[in-house]
């Protein structure tokens, strides 16, 4: 029997047995299964200015999970090797109670939470539910670091879990996103729902000749402004990686120009990677 996975604008009508676009997600049974849950590919203690939060527990560690897969297509993916990956990749098995455990036991080091990340952490969604629920009991703060792509009835039913995001915002236009295998509006949509209902900050990587013009990124941070003027924008350098391996980084004079170009909208704007 044929089953939608309604979890993200793809929705996948996948077939017994088949796996979805994200790599993570496939049909067992009748029933929409992630094949990622508890499957754990990276861990680490990531100062929180790392994911990038740079307005929220300033100074704090925060342990940082990654498992596998995503649901976007990025030429330029720094982490593809998880990102990219499905059930056969290497990882090892860890319970959300477990989870929560290492990060209570990592307080005395400066931890505050639990933040998930390095691959699309939403391909996982029920995984980052069930541990975001256990760390909010045990008192300690849950951050995501996401593409944004979720669908909006699931979207809202994770954030009261959620204290502090960091979305990707790739561009600013639906030429740049269906590049990368995604939808622009889908992504403005979560940024939106999220504002006010989270700590929320947004991160555009700057790409030498695709997304790099003053006019996108104005534009950008007009738009951004009107949704809260006081959201932070870190926007980053491009490195040469995956199949943009052959360019050459983004210049760091790019970064800071954009930055000034943004700051006429928006009161936190961040050079990252300079």
């Amino acid at each position: 029997m044929s089953v939608t996975c309604e979890l993200c604008f793809h929705r996948c009508a996948l077939a017994e047995g088949q796996t979805g676009a994200c790599w993570a997600r496939a049909n067992r049974g009748g029933q929409i299964v992630p094949l990622n849950y508890g499957r754990l590919t990276a861990l680490a203690l990531d100062p929180m200015e790392k994911k990038p939060l740079r307005r929220f527990h300033p100074g704090s560690l925060v342990l940082s999970a990654g498992s596998f897969g995503c649901n976007l297509r990025c030429p330029f993916c720094q982490n593809v090797q998880i990102a990219g990956a499905g059930a056969e990749c290497l990882a090892r098995q860890v319970s959300p109670a477990e989870l929560v455990e290492q990060a209570l036991a990592l307080r005395n080091r400066g931890n505050v939470g639990l933040a998930y990340t390095y691959n699309e952490p939403l391909v996982g969604y029920e995984f980052v539910r069930d541990c975001a629920a256990l760390a909010h009991e045990a008192g300690l703060v849950n951050v995501l670091v996401t593409n944004g792509t979720i669908t909006p009835q699931p979207w809202q039913a994770l954030l009261p879990l959620i204290d502090g995001a960091n979305i990707d915002l790739k561009g600013f236009t639906a030429e740049w996103y269906r590049r990368l295998g995604g939808d622009l509006e889908v992504v403005k949509h979560s940024i939106a729902l999220a504002a006010g209902r989270c700590h929320l900050e947004v991160t555009t990587l700057i790409v030498p000749g695709e997304n790099d013009s003053e006019g996108e990124l104005e534009a950008l941070a007009r738009w951004l402004a009107s949704v809260d003027p006081q959201i932070p924008l870190h926007i980053t350098r491009f490195f040469p990686r995956h199949r943009m391996a052959h360019l050459s980084p983004t210049p760091v004079e790019t970064v800071y120009r954009l930055v000034e170009a943004a700051r006429q909208h928006l009161r936190y704007v961040y050079p990252g990677n300079c």
